[in-house]
């Protein structure tokens, strides 16, 4: 038989099966590359070995995961069972073989390679920080399917085995030492021999102590399983994300590998796994346009070390870039230093690694930094002349070549271009507060923007971790912009007398992250006046007056301790008593004036293609991840019933709920890939 991605040699009895996925830059499991594995495995149970070892040929890493593309092409959940329970009796014939085997770990072993992983006799991983161990499924909605939900348990520990299974995190190689998830940590130079000396050795399978394998008792099952939806139950709605729920009832009914795949078959058709798969494969395309080019950066200059600035100059030193951070004042430099070095300390730990990073970290009062820098980042107060006069000093002093980018979040890069000499080197580059956490970075294209600019600033977006979605310069750019409308009608409904605890609920139970006035408390008061002021004359947003009252009387939101809510010393929200929730469909109302503007954005061509409204609102501000993006919900409820829903507010509560032309235009819904504007 013919193997396209497996390679076999047998030395001293001993097999090694190397995988090298044939076209693709990480190795991921698809049923063909199952199959050949399954072939394989069969040839060899009958040759007298004294042991198998697995490894991966590519430098990306072991096994990703198994190939999400195939789920799209399944929606038979008895296909979908059957699939994971062919998986299921490979992994079976891997692990009962007649001689030991051991798996080679490098980089990324996640998903299924992890299963793989788990049905090997030993694991021996390589001890650096590019290894990562998980089971991120659920994270697509679904759960292990290669029977991952029995081998863990026994390993780790039930609650160890539980955590990994319930939040997909992954783990390093030193914590999955810890963890008992792999037998032995080594350099890369030494892998290959540690697997073989283990084969030849032959110890014993680990097995976790009894202690940790304690909660699995079965008098304890039912109780910790009580107790751990509990848990679950407060980042999770069980039936928007019925994954960790399907989870804790495998594991409790120490359900076997039929039960399991089943189990998988069900929720791979399903609403949420469909979507959350929709998301996923969205930002991997996001990543692979990125990758496309070099960003030829290796020093960035920062610009303003207030909060967005300093997080940008952290985050670019964590991610191995040299940084310098330009402030005009000392004492604001100061806090960005200290707060980096907390991040770094939290993130890094090693205490070498910490130094590095903050030897990459490097405040800059006077702006020397500038004259080398590869990529120069704006981030100063958002005030339009502020901005064109740094924008004239930059220009003089950066080198020709370097690449100039600003942060705003709401300024035309067109008004700032009118600054340069040179406007095609200008390019926007919006994070999203929290930098650290938000996965998405607007990639803006003002009207003379080069492509060379473009294609830098996305592949530095890539380098940083980051999912690079281009956008249009217009007012707001995509997500501020569709945003804007749902936080003001969150301020009128509190104005007209309803209830702030109730309309964040409303927000919640749709599948919001956060209520908008308690994202609007967060992102600061002051800063939703200014941007929706920006947005007020070109979309024609009237500003909620009450908005306007609090920032000028210093009620800013969280940061002063105050804004819609009250927040004690530490910033916790002290959320008020509410009464019955009113008759009134305040769903309705902030949704749909989300997706009114989401549909305008397509129209003008903020961006070209309802995949990138995805991207940038499940990416960029949390919008129900289980819904798969407002494009992929107005596609589920259909363009018709949403367009008269509109009408029909917009009789009741004004015009500002008048359907955009948009929605009589179908072309504008068709899904081809995501494609710059």
């Amino acid at each position: 038989m013919n193997m396209n991605h497996w390679k076999l040699d047998i030395v001293d009895e001993l097999a090694t099966l190397s995988l090298d996925v044939a076209g693709q830059s990480a190795n991921l499991l698809s049923q063909e590359v199952l199959s050949e594995f399954d072939q394989l495995l069969r040839d060899l149970e009958g040759q007298p070995l004294r042991g198998l070892i697995i490894r991966s040929t590519k430098p990306s890493g072991f096994i990703a995961g198994a190939d999400v593309r195939e789920f799209e092409r399944i929606s038979d959940p008895a296909r979908a069972a059957e699939l994971a329970r062919a998986g299921q009796l490979v992994f079976g014939r891997l692990a009962r073989l007649p001689f030991p085997s051991a798996v080679a770990i490098h980089g990324f072993c996640l998903g299924g390679g992890l299963e793989l992983a788990l049905a090997c006799t030993y694991r021996i991983a390589r001890d650096d920080p590019g290894t990562r161990l998980g089971l991120p499924e659920v994270r697509l909605g679904i759960h292990p399917g290669f029977a991952g939900t029995l081998r863990l348990p026994p390993l780790v520990g039930d609650l160890a085995a539980l955590d990994l299974m319930l939040t997909g995190r992954s783990v390093s190689a030193r914590e999955a030492r810890r963890l008992g998830l792999v037998d032995e940590i080594v350099p890369e130079r030494h892998l290959l021999r540690a697997a073989a000396q283990f084969l030849r050795r032959r110890r014993p399978s680990r097995r976790a102590p009894w202690w940790r394998r304690a909660p699995g008792w079965a008098p304890l099952r039912p109780l910790v399983a009580r107790l751990m939806a509990r848990q679950v139950a407060k980042k999770a709605n069980s039936e928007h994300y019925p994954a960790p729920y399907r989870i804790l009832e495998l594991w409790r009914q120490r359900a076997g590998e039929e039960r399991e795949a089943l189990s998988i078959g069900e929720l791979l058709v399903a609403r949420t796994s469909r979507n959350l798969v929709h998301v996923f494969l969205i930002g991997e395309e996001l990543k692979r346009e990125g990758r496309k080019h070099p960003h030829g950066i290796e020093q960035v200059h920062v610009v303003g070390a207030g909060v967005m600035g300093a997080d940008i100059a952290m985050w670019a030193a964590y991610k191995g870039f040299r940084v310098s951070l330009q402030d005009r004042t000392p004492e604001i430099l100061a806090r960005a230093t200290k707060r980096a070095h907390e991040f770094f300390k939290k993130q890094l730990k090693d205490a070498r690694a910490v130094q590095e990073a903050m030897d990459r970290f490097m405040p800059d009062v006077e702006g020397h930094g500038l004259a080398r820098a590869d990529l120069v980042i704006e981030a100063i107060v958002e005030k339009v002349e502020a901005k064109r006069e740094l924008f004239r000093t930059v220009e003089q002093r950066a080198r020709p070549q370097a690449l100039l980018a600003t942060n705003t979040s709401s300024i035309p890069l067109e008004t700032l271009a009118e600054s340069l000499k040179d406007p095609a080197r200008l390019v926007g580059l919006h994070f999203f507060n929290p930098v650290a956490k938000m996965q998405l970075v607007e990639i803006v294209r003002g009207a003379q923007t080069g492509e060379e600019a473009l294609r830098r600033a996305r592949a530095f977006g890539v380098a940083l971790d980051r999912l690079p979605l281009d956008v249009k310069s217009s007012p707001g750019f995509l997500v501020n912009r569709i945003l804007m409308p749902y936080l003001i009608e969150a301020v009128k409904m509190a104005e007209e007398g309803i209830s702030i605890v109730h309309i964040d609920r409303a927000a919640r139970a749709f599948g919001m992250p956060m209520g908008p006035i308690e994202l609007a408390d967060a992102v600061g008061l002051d800063i939703c006046l200014s941007v929706a002021q920006m947005l007020a004359g070109p979309l024609g947003i009237e500003v909620p007056q009450r908005l306007a009252e609090l920032v000028e009387q210093g009620v800013l939101g969280k940061k002063s301790n105050g804004g819609f809510y009250k927040y004690d010393a530490k910033g916790r929200l002290k959320r008020p008593r509410a009464d019955k929730a009113p008759e009134i469909p305040i769903t309705e109302r902030l949704i749909l004036r989300l997706l009114n503007e989401a549909v305008a954005c397509l129209r003008e061509g903020v961006v070209t293609e309802p995949s990138a409204v995805d991207a940038g609102m499940v990416y960029g501000t949390g919008f129900a991840p289980y819904l798969g993006g407002p494009m992929r919900y107005i596609e589920s409820l259909g363009e018709t019933g949403i367009s008269h829903s509109l009408y029909r507010l917009a009789q009741e509560y004004g015009k500002r709920f008048a359907p955009d032309p948009g929605w009589t235009q179908p072309e504008l819904f068709l899904r081809t890939a995501v494609r710059r504007p």
